[in-house]
């Protein structure tokens, strides 16, 4: 009996959408990491990308335990001298609350190249409207 491998040819690619409404953040984002990885599907090979695409609605609307939203920062540097940025949870959430999701997601993907085309698959709206109703979406 030989091994199964996922070959990517073979793959087949559904579309997922998850409310974020009322949803913990952390606990949230294992969730669509799953899914984008493939790691829902019984043909899940780490080496070959056989997950979903995930679209995320209602990202403005999501929650945090404990005093995350002062204590949390995000730090972002341009590599030129001088250049260190430290943003608090509340105030990126506040300014662009679609990346809140998309930043916690990217921390538990891969940092390889299959990492980086799994994150590409990941969709993250602030409000509870999406542009992709003709993939035919599957609500979880």
């Amino acid at each position: 009996m030989s091994t199964f491998f996922a070959r990517p040819q073979s793959t087949e690619r559904g579309w997922v959408v998850v409310d974020a409404k009322d949803q913990i953040l952390g606990r949230l984002s294992t969730q669509i990491a799953s899914i984008l990885r493939g790691k829902n599907k019984p043909t899940f090979t780490p080496h070959v990308d056989t997950g979903d695409f995930v679209v995320v609605i209602n990202a403005d609307k999501i929650k945090v335990t404990g005093k995350k939203w002062d204590d949390k920062i995000y730090f972002s540097h341009s590599r030129y001298p001088g250049s260190g940025r430290y943003t608090p949870l509340r105030e990126l959430a506040e300014k662009h609350p679609e990346r809140v999701i998309y930043y916690a997601v990217k921390g538990m993907l891969p940092r390889t190249r299959l990492g980086r085309k799994q994150l590409s698959k990941l969709k993250v709206y602030a409000g509870g409207e999406h542009p992709h109703e003709a993939q035919q979406p599957v609500a979880i």
